[in-house]
């Protein structure tokens, strides 16, 4: 299971690799799909947070490895639906960078919870993460292919952060996990001041 799990986030990595090098500010995009794929990538602290969701189910294993990456963009979709629909979601900035410090120091302390409160701490930090795609969408965009194009780079974010999660576990390299979360923590701390 562990290596389909890192064959699969490799693969997700070397597909990423052309859009990642498209991430810069600046460049337009032709379809609805390729505005909402982008803005996860385009931006550091959705970027971290969403490999570090991926990291931690890797971490966690088992029913975890697919649990917590489809709770979180479940709710980052019911999150960016509530934001198109005009439904406030409060706190959006703060609570998107609270989640990359928090993932990160998950990640530090190897936290682990039983799967559902796993998958609810993720769903909860999806649903800031979601409604500042949904606030974001522009207006000319086709809601349900910028929702498409948001959720498939989502969970090809977590693909990645999946099988780097597996590499680290499979190597027994443990203090990698600690060390990436660590970086993670302390990116969104220094987001969050800067």
């Amino acid at each position: 299971m562990r290596l389909n799990t890192l064959k699969i986030g490799l693969a997700a990595l070397f597909a990423a690799l052309p859009a990642l090098a498209l991430a810069h500010a600046g460049h337009e995009h032709s379809s609805s799909f390729m505005t909402g794929f982008m803005h996860p990538i385009g931006g550091l602290d959705h970027l971290l947070a969403m490999l570090a969701v991926g990291i931690w189910a890797a971490n966690l294993g088992g029913r975890a490895l697919f649990t917590v990456p489809l709770a979180f963009v479940g709710a980052m979709l019911i999150g960016g639906g509530m934001a198109v629909a005009g439904i406030q979601v409060p706190f959006i900035e703060q609570g998107i960078l609270l989640s990359v410090i928090l993932m990160g120091a998950l990640l530090v302390g190897s936290t682990r919870f039983p799967t559902a409160a796993c998958a609810l701490v993720a769903g909860s930090f999806a649903l800031f993460h979601g409604a500042a795609h949904g606030l974001e969408m522009p207006l000319n965009a086709n809601g349900a292919l910028y929702a498409l194009g948001f959720a498939s780079a989502t969970a090809l974010l977590h693909l990645i952060g999946l099988g780097f999660g597996s590499l680290i576990a499979r190597l027994q390299i443990n203090v990698a996990t600690r060390i990436t979360g660590g970086v993670i923590a302390l990116t969104g701390l220094f987001l969050a001041i800067a």
